[in-house]
């Protein structure tokens, strides 16, 4: 499903986007497991003096097409969207001794979680949870956490991932639910009109510029969540979407940038300032 739209979002972001570009090379790594890239853990004692990126870390119990589990898209997207939202709100992002972006990795069974009151992973169509991790992300979201699963795509990958989700909180409590596009978060900052579809990079281009990674099976990208009693949301989900390519490649090739970084940075922005503020 290809389109072009670049006036969804707004012309003012695709105009500070670019007044604000930051040339983030890909470096080139050795492997940790499924990761191009070690874990960076936060370390103990460490205090967050604005807003830091977590990741959550979780066990694939298989491999998907151009996937690599929890470290889809990690370290860059991760980095680059800390950069873009310092520059395109007035949040504070933590910085290291070197005045670069902090971002954590985290395990659901590490405390550290619970000094993120926003995670994102990807990949979740191969999540297998322990009974151990259920209770413990379980105990996370309901007093207070936010999470955000992004870049899984088709019928089987969202199968799995409604069967672990449903373990930490069940359906019949915690029913999920498409989110209309009316709702507040499509309206927090920037103005979204549809949720948009980002393919990784090299499918775009080896397909001539196709979104849809399983063909017939993830035609139609989907923003559903799971929300509170109160209606607060838990957990945010992108379907047949790698929303977090629009950060993560956004150097590499101007054609790319251009179609899927203001629709990638204005709906994550979104999402966080949301996040942050219910």
């Amino acid at each position: 499903m290809a389109y072009r739209r670049m006036t969804q979002i707004g012309v003012a972001l695709v105009v500070a986007l670019a007044l604000a570009s930051v040339a983030i090379g890909q470096r080139s790594g050795r492997g940790f497991g499924r990761s191009r890239f070690p874990p960076r853990f936060k370390p103990v004692g460490h205090v967050d003096r604005g807003f830091a990126f977590c990741r959550l870390m979780f066990t694939s119990d298989h491999r998907e097409p151009s996937g690599r589990g929890w470290s889809t898209d990690y370290p860059f997207a991760d980095i680059n969207f800390m950069i873009r939202l310092s520059e395109l709100t007035s949040t504070r992002v933590d910085l290291d001794a070197e005045g670069e972006p902090n971002h954590w990795v985290v395990q659901i069974t590490d405390d550290a979680l619970f000094s993120c009151p926003f995670v994102l992973t990807s990949d979740v169509g191969t999540m297998r949870l322990t009974e151990v991790e259920v209770e413990r992300l379980r105990t996370y979201l309901l007093k207070g956490g936010f999470l955000w699963v992004d870049d899984f795509w088709g019928t089987r990958s969202w199968d799995q991932w409604a069967s672990e989700i449903g373990r930490v909180l069940p359906a019949f409590e915690y029913p999920i639910i498409d989110l209309p596009i009316e709702h507040e978060l499509f309206r927090t900052l920037f103005h979204v009109q549809q949720v948009p579809q980002i393919s990784n990079i090299r499918f775009w281009r080896n397909t001539g510029g196709q979104t849809s990674e399983r063909g017939a099976d993830s035609v139609e990208p989907h923003f559903r969540v799971i929300t509170d009693h109160g209606g607060r949301i838990l957990v945010a989900m992108t379907h047949n979407t790698d929303i977090q390519d629009a950060w993560e490649r956004e150097g590499e090739d101007a054609g790319f940038f251009d179609r899927f970084a203001p629709d990638g940075y204005g709906l994550g922005i979104n999402v966080l300032l949301h996040a942050m503020t219910h």
